[in-house]
């Protein structure tokens, strides 16, 4: 990497952190507001744990490739073996430090699911075991040189499998295990702060040109494109959104229009780097439209996503990963065709069905997407179980009901002086 390249890979580095604040605030808002603070600290704590994980063994169990293509070794842990005098130190070390903010949020985006129920102390060692056990696997499977869904030839540019299809059946699970809440679906529970829920959809939005356009690892004009591409889907996603409410229901709200920008561009994030403008555009609007209805599910198959990750992140992420088998146009970015890497070392890209590429890499797309989604459903429900088992996961229904922002780190939001809670001044 040139300098200019590794500018641009610091700026990205320092976009998608952002995005975790901007995440617990979008969360924070549509919780409760005895739960804000715990949500906030739910996803703050991925920012403590998971990068150090990463720097010490999960980026090396991600990427360090093996002969098997299943899982990484060890011979990247602590970034062993690269030094600044090496050439190719910077770019090395950029990426690694790169791929940590996606590690980290990965997990937080779990929390959403389990809002208002779930012991701190059980999150606190789920994320890392998850992370190890979930995360890193299938990060290797799309994203190493030699992960067996890469060679294959499915397609990812960004995270949609790895990140939101992964994170998003995960918190399927994780709620599952836990139960519904104390009331629901009798008792309803709105975003007690709409502007927390805007304010975080747009520090979600700006970050996220950092999460797509940096995964070019550089700054060229695929990049350009990936920007363009991360843009317009989410415009048209939170505008396919709020249409469907205003047929559907009779109002524009604030909500749909922030669910919408989100579930565009968590359907773009895979597809963003193998698409043209348009194709981009019909992808944000499809998913705009498939999780609006999406996050209806929960009420008629009673599983309780409180925040509704399943719907607008696992169908949101499927959506995308299984629409480039039909919007892939690698001639339009002067990809070579063909499947995995080639000999060169460059990424060989399969047309999709609607540029001549037949069917194949809609199934490839089919078939890596049910593996991530089988995998990781098993393997949070048992980690879930287990904690469960071992230490409990879920608060006491008096704590519940006095909310997690006192019973689980005795602090409020919110002072009331009548109360007598807080610190004072």
């Amino acid at each position: 990497m040139d300098s200019g390249n590794i500018a641009w890979m610091l700026a990205s580095t320092a976009l998608v952190l952002f995005m975790t604040p901007g995440l617990a605030f979008f969360y924070g808002g549509m919780d409760r507001s005895r739960n804000v603070l715990n949500m906030l600290m739910m996803n703050f704590y991925c920012l403590l744990v998971i990068p150090l994980l990463w720097a010490a063994v999960g980026y090396s169990l991600s990427f360090s490739v093996t002969d098997h293509g299943i899982v990484g070794g060890f011979g990247l842990a602590m970034m062993r073996g690269i030094n600044l005098t090496q050439e190719s130190a910077p770019a090395a070390l950029v990426k690694m430090i790169f791929l940590a903010t996606f590690a980290a949020i990965t997990p937080a985006l779990i929390s959403g699911a389990v809002a208002g129920r779930m012991k701190f102390s059980a999150w606190a060692i789920f994320v890392p075991v998850w992370s190890l056990l979930v995360y890193c696997p299938v990060t290797y499977w799309v994203a190493a040189d030699n992960g067996w869904m890469k060679q294959m030839g499915a397609l990812d540019f960004a995270g949609g499998t790895s990140i939101h299809v992964n994170a998003g059946i995960a918190a399927l699970a994780a709620v599952l295990v836990l139960g519904k809440r104390k009331g629901w679906p009798r008792e309803g529970a709105p975003p007690h702060s709409m502007p927390l829920v805007m304010l975080g959809t747009g520090i979600l939005w700006f970050g996220w040109f950092g999460f797509n356009a940096g995964s070019q690892l550089g700054a060229d004009g695929v990049t350009v494109q990936v920007f363009i591409n991360t843009f317009l889907a989410a415009s048209a996603a939170g505008l396919s959104w709020s249409v469907v409410e205003r047929l559907r229901d009779g109002h524009f709200t604030n909500l749909g229009v922030a669910s919408g920008i989100v579930a565009g561009l968590v359907a773009i994030t895979p597809a963003c780097g193998f698409v043209s403008t348009g194709s981009a555009m019909a992808i944000g609007a499809i998913a705009g439209v498939a999780c609006c209805y999406a996050v209806l599910l929960k009420n008629r198959f009673l599983y309780d996503d409180a925040l509704d990750v399943v719907g607008v992140h696992f169908v949101g992420g499927l959506v995308g990963s299984i629409l480039i088998g039909l919007f892939s146009h690698p001639q339009f970015f002067g990809y070579p065709q063909g499947q995995g890497l080639g000999a060169d070392g460059l990424l060989q890209v399969t047309p999709g069905l609607f540029f001549g590429g037949g069917l194949n890499l809609l199934g490839y797309q089919l078939v890596a997407n049910g593996a991530a989604v089988l995998y990781s459903f098993i393997a949070s429900f048992a980690i879930m179980k287990i904690l469960d088992a071992v230490m409990g996961v879920r608060v006491s229904a008096d704590d519940e009901q006095e909310g997690l922002d006192l019973t689980q780190h005795a602090e409020t939001a919110y002072h009331s002086a009548e109360r007598g809670l807080g610190r004072g001044i």
